[in-house]
């Protein structure tokens, strides 16, 4: 078999079902595509998961996040079970549009279901998962990709890879009726009730039977939405950038996702088993180093995840500028300080009332950004050889001094309290900052769950509840 049959991974597949992609598929009937069609299937791909990062921004306000992400599951099968079966390269293009856009409903909606549901402490730690998850999807992709390549049936080499990405919708489907809906979209939107029963069994603490954190968090919850409300009204994508509070998190918020791609990520990503085999390896033993890259990376976003909450968002942004020595050093750096944080601080910048809205705009300039470096490295690598990484270390270190400039840690807070970040009015104070956790703070005047009691002096000492 020869070098354009090696399959390799690709960073425009599905990152809710991550899946292996032929270099140079033929198509029954047809001679193998060229060069220019598999660009176009990267531009397709990454066209498709703008447009879908938009769309959901939209959907998932109008009718809630988990009717939003059946609806994701649903595209993503269609888009999936067409590239699977695809008999000439217009209709696997195609297919990888719809495969984009149903993908990036995923990687918009998910970390902002995540940040709704967490409470503050640990909210970097879960909504990290999101990053760290897909991960496992890329490092099953690089492994199926090896196993595939030595299959005798050129059909089964690229068709069963690209098969597997159906698999994990159709599981969510299964599965998301028993998923809760966001309990800050439903008090948004009047259903206060449904709201609290959902917040009450997400914070069951049997050491506080009074369910005071649960309490406390639902009227923060319901006093911010009706204070925002109040103040701004409905929001549409143009307040995002008319409206001086919204203008700020918006450009934060694309800065923080430019400088992830701005870093040759994309380009390795896309480019892992050519660059390996430029060192000197065979094809096989290229395809190895390859998947044994990605499931580093799958440890580094793990890593990334549960160091989150401790060291801080804005803190491990700022340590990208180190990775770029090599492969597997850049990997480690990116993976474990970069490649999930910035989804988590994208979740957690907005309010409420357009948090979906503005992580729909992030994640869009996430895919825009991918662009011009994909379709640039080819060239660059031809021309100017390794010089063209002159530009991955450049860019990272303008990008590390404007993040920490304008970038406002929200480690421990709230989703609420960051409104304050961002000299917004805070309805209500739910935690504070001591050393390294995140502690309830009792709120006079809102709630009477303050646990107070009297100490046998007269004088009434009141517990701080630790937020798990």
């Amino acid at each position: 078999m020869s070098t354009s049959r090696f399959l390799r991974i690709s960073q425009s597949h599905s990152r809710s079902a991550w899946v292996v992609s032929p270099m140079a598929t033929t198509f029954p009937s047809s001679p193998p595509p060229s060069a220019r069609p598999a660009d176009h299937r990267h531009r397709l791909w990454f066209a498709g998961a703008i447009f879908g990062a938009l769309f959901v921004g939209w959907l998932c306000d109008r009718y809630g996040r988990r009717p939003a992400l059946m609806v994701a599951a649903l595209i993503n099968v269609v888009g999936g079970a067409l590239q699977a079966g695809s008999v000439h390269i217009g209709m696997f293009i195609a297919a990888r549009f719809i495969t984009g856009f149903s993908s990036s409903m995923f990687v918009t909606l998910v970390p902002i279901y995540i940040a709704e549901v967490a409470p503050p402490a640990s909210r970097g730690l879960l909504v990290g998962q999101h990053g760290a998850f897909f991960l496992i999807g890329y490092t099953l992709a690089a492994w199926v990709g090896v196993g595939s390549f030595f299959a005798k049936s050129e059909a089964f080499n690229w068709r069963f890879p690209l098969s597997l990405q159906v698999l994990w919708p159709l599981l969510q489907l299964c599965f998301v009726k028993w998923l809760p809906e966001s309990p800050r979209w439903l008090v948004s939107n009047g259903r206060k009730e449904e709201a609290w029963a959902i917040l009450a069994r997400l914070h069951y603490d049997p050491k506080d039977p009074e369910q005071s954190f649960a309490h406390r968090e639902f009227a923060q919850i319901t006093q911010q939405i009706a204070l925002d409300k109040s103040t701004y009204g409905d929001v549409g994508y143009v307040d995002l950038f008319t409206r001086p509070h919204f203008r700020k998190r918006t450009l934060i918020g694309a800065l923080v996702m430019w400088a992830s791609q701005a870093n040759g990520a994309i380009v390795i990503y896309s480019n892992i088993v050519s660059l390996v085999a430029g060192l000197g390896f065979s094809s096989t033993d290229s395809l190895l180093l390859s998947a044994g890259w990605i499931t580093l990376a799958c440890v580094g976003n793990f890593t990334n995840a549960y160091f989150l909450d401790k060291l801080g968002r804005v803190r491990s942004m700022t340590a990208l500028a180190a990775g770029v020595a090599m492969l597997f050093g850049f990997i480690v750096f990116y993976g474990g300080f970069v490649d999930t944080t910035i989804y988590v601080y994208g979740s957690e910048i907005f309010p409420t009332h357009i948090r979906a809205k503005g992580m729909g705009w992030c994640l869009s300039i996430f895919f825009l950004s991918t662009l011009p470096f994909l379709e640039s490295s080819a060239t660059g690598f031809a021309t100017i050889g390794w010089k063209y990484y002159l530009l991955f270390i450049i860019l990272p270190s303008i990008n590390v001094v404007l993040i920490k400039l304008f970038c406002p840690e929200t480690k421990g807070l709230s989703l609420e309290e960051i409104n304050g970040v961002f000299n917004d009015q805070v309805a209500m104070q739910l935690t504070h900052i001591d050393g390294e956790s995140a502690t309830v703070e009792p709120a006079s005047g809102v709630l009477d769950t303050s646990n107070s009691s009297n100490n046998g002096s007269g004088e009434k000492s009141e517990s701080k509840i630790h937020v798990v």
